[in-house]
């Protein structure tokens, strides 16, 4: 579960790491609000779990109360790579004399924590030069002493107050880690003002299977409300940006399925795996759940094994025969009463794929290729 930018520093704080002066605001009369009570200039952060927000314009400086106010208006109720943007948060400009990079994170390789830090902060880590980062694995067992923190800020060139400071965030940052069983604790930038060092930026991301220890930290729901209907239902989905909607058994084929679509210039829709021993009723489900996205192309890429062919035509055969199906169909069944399957569907006049790569093509084809 990812926490909000502005769930981050609260936490943060509660740690002893400074973090700017700010507000949450719902509407254009709360910014404008909040701007005057700061005193501007302010910086305005639409608060969407997903990253490049500068980019996407979701970042932006107002110099007035009412220049917030206006800022805050056009940023709420619009999409951010697909996710709305219901609450802003308003800070404090900061004078930036430096920024600095710090997480904590899973290292699933080593099976312990990971401390990056970066001289470079305020871009992609992953743009940052290997021999500019700072990598130090953290033995659970010891956690982060005091001269491992004292180490990072030499390696980064700090010193002063400046290098006081950092050492002493590191091993906060590795206490909420632990302590929130958290898989991401990041801070970039870190900036330097000065003297001062404070979080201009929060990600935190907490272990799923962990909630339910986590009574204190707020909930954040991230699927859609399609997302929540298939969750419920038991399968695995995840929403995409295309029109050709899928349903495969097995994260493996599912992908595989996601691959040619894309090979053959289409769009997935979704990520939809059924998983092993569906059975009729639950692949109807399934079926009605991909209808009601409003795809242009829906494609059932079926490899029985535990789950069965004949289920699965049987699931399709029933649904077409209590509803219209706006959109065309492909369906390729393999394996498992596969033979049984095939006749079902012809007795419903529907004509099934064995060939895997040939379904994906004429699902692109019906689908309208890429566009």
């Amino acid at each position: 579960m990812k926490l909000f930018e502005y769930m981050g520093k609260e936490l943060f704080a509660k740690y002893g790491i400074r973090v700017p002066r700010g507000r949450v605001v719902a509407s254009a009369e709360e910014a404008a609000a909040a701007a005057a009570e700061l005193g501007p200039p302010v910086v305005l952060k639409a608060q969407v779990l997903v990253g490049g927000r500068g980019k996407a314009g979701a970042v932006r400086f107002a110099d007035s109360a009412a220049e917030a106010g206006t800022a805050a208006a056009e940023m709420l109720g619009r999409e951010i790579k697909g996710c709305r943007v219901e609450r802003v948060l308003i800070e404090e400009k900061l004078r930036i004399d430096r920024e600095l990079y710090l997480s904590v994170a899973v290292d699933g390789g080593a099976r312990r924590p990971i401390l990056l830090a970066s001289a470079h902060g305020g871009v992609d880590i992953e743009e940052v030069p290997e021999d500019r980062l700072v990598r130090y694995h953290v033995d659970p067992s010891v956690g982060v002493l005091p001269y491992v923190a004292r180490e990072v800020t030499r390696r980064l060139g700090l010193s002063g107050n400046v290098a006081r400071e950092v050492q002493r965030i590191i091993p906060a940052m590795y206490r909420i880690f632990c302590e929130k069983d958290a898989e991401l604790v990041e801070i970039n930038p870190l900036v330097v003002c000065g003297e001062e060092v404070l979080a201009a930026d929060a990600k935190v991301t907490v272990d799923d299977e962990a909630l339910f220890r986590q009574k204190d930290l707020p909930y954040v729901e991230e699927r859609t409300a399609v997302e929540r209907r298939a969750h419920e239902l038991g399968l695995s989905y995840v929403e995409l940006d295309g029109n050709i909607s899928v349903m495969a058994n097995g994260a493996g084929m599912t992908m595989a399925t996601l691959d040619l679509i894309q090979a053959y210039g289409g769009r997935p829709a979704n990520f939809l795996d059924a998983g092993g021993g569906t059975g009729e009723e639950a692949t109807a489900q399934a079926l009605e759940l991909l209808l009601a996205t409003g795809p242009r192309a829906i494609f059932i890429n079926i490899f029985g094994g535990i789950t069965r062919c004949d289920d699965v035509a049987r699931a399709f055969v029933r649904v077409k025969e209590s509803r219209e199906i706006p959109v065309p169909v492909v369906i390729r069944l393999v394996g498992t009463n596969e033979e049984q399957a095939l006749a079902i569907l012809r007795a419903a006049g529907i004509e099934a794929f064995r060939n895997m790569e040939e379904a994906a093509r004429k699902a692109v084809e019906l689908a309208g290729g890429e566009g």
